[in-house]
């Protein structure tokens, strides 16, 4: 730095030629940090992810401070066009981030005051590091809130498409991963869209509770200065200012809120996954995925291993980690702000970006799959999956109480396993031992088509419910249009 530049350096620049070793640290502090102290406390490495936020809550806070004649416009001016140099800067690689300069805030006021010199240091009038952070995390947070909502909006299209696809594939209904009833594959399918549904619902749940400004809350108290907390809050696309100086900087909860519904995300995305390990595997062969979404085996040629499911549903447990993560650091600390809620962003991205991941590859391998049909519609004809629609039909055609059609088809079920035969199979004889007014009509129950075809109430798996669930998805999801 040429000495004309240096001596246009504020003084509390020029003593160290470091921010944040005075202007962080105060006039009260005279000392540099130890340097197990700057390590521990610097978060440039993870906050830089930060820049664009800061900057945006920068610029709001300087045209708010020319506004309400706080600072002059000409600073004001140099102010914007440094920190639009800056975030050039960044985003071409160029920018120096140095750790001394202890996290994304600093570096920002750093390289501004290089810039612009001494008008670099009017911008942070009437503003704390304690609710800049608060006010930039909200803003990474929103952003990544819709970013993922686009995420688990493909997802749902894909789910949605093959839905359309297979409205009236039949395969096995497993409760207990027991046989139960036949269902299609299309409404299995449809039922993760409607997870999927819950989740972007949450995620908005969340956006909407974060979308208040905590600009202008300063360090916890407020600020003397005549600011417009109302413009800000506006300019950075906020419904409202924070109401309680002391809340809008120790509050976190927005962080818990976006972390408990990545981590329900995550779990039914590793639902999802484990059912493709299931179809995937020997015993049942519902589906195949490609060399894209498979890897093979070191020393077994024939295998073709689900890596990209396990890994999904393996990553389920890393959601659950960083929700828990922040509660321990959040439990114990009173009002207001405190050096462990720096410790607040390491979970927030790694889920965010987590769950990113996880949204793409399950997207990907529904895509990709191929369903069995036939493999399908043989599993579901096992185990005596129709056995509640001969109870249906006993109830209705002979005006048998349920729980007397019940005991019967019970029966009727264990007849038709010691003689190794379906219930389509059995004898008629056989069944009018139990009750002589069987008759032959019985039959058009018993196939798994008809047993499908036949759950026609709202939300049930009929082929045609199916088809039109999934238009009704495509246009509630998709579209935005109710339902």
């Amino acid at each position: 730095m040429t000495q004309k530049r240096q001596a246009a350096r504020p003084a509390a620049l020029r003593q160290s030629g470091s921010i944040s070793a005075n202007a962080a640290r105060g006039g009260r502090l005279t000392g540099g940090p130890a340097e197990i102290m700057q390590r521990i406390n610097a978060s440039i490495d993870l906050d830089k992810r930060l820049y664009a936020q800061d900057i945006a809550g920068s610029l709001a806070h300087c045209a708010m401070l020319v506004v309400q004649r706080i600072i002059a416009p000409k600073d004001g001016e140099a102010i914007a066009r440094g920190l639009e140099k800056i975030q050039a800067e960044i985003e071409n690689g160029s920018f120096p981030f140095r750790t001394e300069h202890e996290d994304i805030h600093l570096n920002i006021e750093a390289r501004l005051a290089e810039l612009i010199g001494d008008a670099a240091g009017r911008l942070h009038t009437a503003r704390s590091r304690n609710d800049q952070v608060a006010t930039d995390f909200r803003l990474w947070v929103r952003d990544a809130i819709d970013k993922l909502d686009r995420e688990i909006a493909a997802l749902q299209a894909a789910l949605i498409e093959q839905a359309e696809k297979h409205a009236a594939t039949i395969m096995p209904g497993l409760t207990h991963l027991q046989n139960a009833q036949p269902v299609t594959f299309g409404h299995h399918l449809l039922a993760y869209v409607e997870m999927l549904g819950r989740d972007r619902g949450r995620l908005q749940d969340t956006r909407k509770r974060l979308n208040e400004s905590p600009l202008g809350a300063g360090a916890l108290a407020g600020t003397s200065f005549p600011i417009d907390r109302d413009k800000t809050a506006k300019d950075l696309g906020f419904d409202r200012p924070s109401a309680n100086s002391l809340d809008a900087v120790s509050d976190r909860d927005f962080a818990l809120e976006f972390l408990a519904a990545c981590a329900i995300c995550g779990t039914h995305l590793s639902r999802f996954a484990e059912e493709i390990v299931l179809w995937l595997s020997e015993p049942y062969r519902f589906i195949s995925l490609s060399d894209a979404f498979t890897t093979g085996s070191s020393m077994m040629p024939q295998k073709r291993n689900p890596d990209a499911a396990e890994l999904v549903r393996a990553k389920a447990g890393r959601f659950l980690g960083s929700l828990m993560a922040l509660f321990a650091v959040m439990k114990g600390l009173p009002l207001a702000y405190s050096k462990d809620m720096q410790e607040d962003k390491a979970p927030v991205f790694e889920a965010a970006d987590t769950l990113e991941l996880c949204l793409a590859v399950t997207t990907g391998m529904v895509r990709d799959l191929a369903a069995d049909k036939e493999a399908m519609k043989r599993a579901a004809a096992r185990g005596y999956s129709t056995a509640t629609d001969l109870a249906d039909w006993l109830t209705r055609k002979l005006d048998l109480p349920f729980r007397e059609a019940h005991r019967i088809t019970g029966a009727l079920v264990k007849r038709a396993e010691e003689l190794d035969v379906s219930l389509a199979e059995l004898p008629l004889k056989e069944m009018q031992k139990l009750d002589p007014r069987i008759s032959e009509g019985v039959r058009e129950v018993l196939t798994v088509e008809k047993s499908a075809a036949s759950r026609t109430s709202f939300g049930g798996t009929a082929p045609a419910n199916v088809a039109r669930a999934a238009a009704a998805a495509r246009a509630r999801f998709l579209e935005g249009k109710k339902r």
